[in-house]
């Protein structure tokens, strides 16, 4: 909002998205700043009314010269707004007076008559929101399909990169870091449906009263309006249009939030010093410790993990918004004033250095391979375990004696495939040769193929 000296205390603060939008101008693109900010919201609003009046025009319900002055002349001040809206305490009643004062000012006070005649402030309200959401869409969607871009890149890139695939934050059994990337690929190509459509469901506007009966303004006037502005008409509402379509858009945007954390929360893993495995992009001069020249920190994934959670923060209020006072109270409206702009700008910020830390992404193969083989085969202990049952061991019996094996290895450091060369109990079941396939790391990874084909087929 506007800072004035005798502004309200909501407009004396600074915008719920000011925060945010220093951060996307500084290192993304400006422009979803731009569409949750004031002169962007208003002008919405002027869409609609205009619209609205055109729509009324064609149907005679509103004087056709009086449509086309509005067209020509409605503006809106925004500081102008303010001022007014100081007085009387009323956005829409302020925005209003204020295209009123513009189309005086142009000569043509008959035809400001005919501006949100026959409307609610919500039927502006909602319906304008539909159309900085759709704008936000727009750009959202775009940001997700560049990041599923970069991740199919690497993704093909690594794809039979062998990494130590880890549960429980264990050694496991051998994986690719290919593979990773895949599953966030596939993951994030999930999110990107789940956004298309909650987006598709909030792309409606409703011009239909005070309590959504059409008492002033019948459905085929609402039918052209939504028509002329892009959007279709909500089939029923109250005074403002179910919020469950809002909740459902912050819950698709924390999705792509968490998904974000998900990919820079691995990364900040494996750029600990032990690991080493990946890290994130470091520049020519940059610092990572006042104190210790020696630390290159994963700052721009703590980021991504710390913001996605601000996101996620919005969902419960987004949830709380649903439940309204019979057919309208306005305890909604000032959430949304905050978490729409908020959960948007910050998704797409989100999404911009989730970009930037996959694309620009240091992979060390090496120290995959080396950390893979720190534990001298017990990796190919589950294989082993198979290949003895199928040799006629029973598992039972089969378990024990591997786990005996892997055991003292764990515990000594000592070469477990060895061990198991040389104990009499295997080879009676397994010759060396078998033996040698257990151990095999292309008969564990043998069908990372198909499963790219089943990730990437589309």
């Amino acid at each position: 909002m506007g800072s004035h000296e005798n502004a309200l205390p909501w407009q004396r603060r600074p915008e719920p998205v000011k925060l945010v939008r220093r951060m996307i101008e500084r290192y993304t693109r400006p422009e979803m700043g731009r569409i949750w900010n004031d002169e962007n919201k208003y002008a919405c609003w002027l869409e609609v009314e205009i619209a609205a009046s055109e729509a009324l025009a064609e149907l005679g319900e509103v004087p056709e010269e009086a449509a086309v002055a509005l067209r020509a002349h409605a503006a809106v001040d925004v500081e102008r707004l303010f001022a007014i809206e100081r007085e009387v305490k009323h956005d829409v009643i302020a925005f209003t007076t204020a295209v009123a004062e513009k189309m005086a000012a142009a000569g043509k006070s008959e035809a400001s008559r005919w501006f949100h005649y026959g409307m609610t402030s919500n039927d502006v309200v909602d319906t304008a929101q539909a159309l900085q959401v759709m704008q936000s869409a727009g750009l959202l969607l775009a940001g997700v399909d560049s990041l599923l871009a970069v991740l199919k890149t690497r993704a093909h890139e690594f794809q039979h990169t062998v990494q130590m695939g880890r549960t429980h934050g264990i050694h496991a059994e051998p994986y690719t870091f290919g593979l990773k990337m895949a599953l966030w690929f596939d993951e994030l190509r999930r999110n990107r449906k789940r956004l298309a459509d909650a987006a598709e469901d909030m792309r409606c506007g409703k011009i239909s009263g005070a309590v959504g009966t059409f008492g002033h303004i019948g459905p085929e006037a609402e039918e052209k309006i939504c028509a002329r502005l892009g959007l279709r008409p909500a089939a029923i509402a109250s005074q403002v249009i179910s919020r469950d379509s809002h909740a459902a858009l912050i819950s698709a945007l924390a999705l792509i939030a968490a998904t974000c954390e998900k990919i820079a929360m691995e990364v900040r893993h494996l750029q600990r010093t032990e690991v080493r495995e990946a890290e994130e992009p470091f520049a020519p001069g940059q610092k990572g410790s006042s104190a210790m020249p020696h630390k290159r920190n994963p700052v721009t994934c703590e980021q991504i993990c710390g913001l996605a959670r601000v996101v996620r923060g919005n969902v419960n209020a987004a949830y709380e918004n649903i439940s309204l006072w019979h057919e309208r109270d306005i305890s909604h409206s000032s959430v949304e004033r905050v978490i729409l702009p908020d959960s948007c700008i910050l998704t797409d910020y989100l999404l911009a250095k989730t970009i930037w830390l996959v694309g620009g992404m240091r992979v060390n193969p090496e120290r995959m391979l080396r950390n893979l083989n720190l534990t001298q085969g017990l990796i190919f202990s589950g294989q082993l375990l198979l290949d003895l049952t199928a040799g006629g061991m029973l598992r039972e019996q089969a378990y024990k004696l591997v786990q005996t094996h892997a055991m003292q290895s764990w515990e000594t450091e000592a070469n477990f495939r060895a061990a198991i060369e040389n104990d009499p109990a295997v080879r009676a079941h397994l010759s060396l040769e078998k033996i040698a396939a257990a151990f095999s790391m292309d008969r564990q990874l043998a069908n990372v193929g198909k499963i790219f084909e089943r990730v990437f087929a589309e």
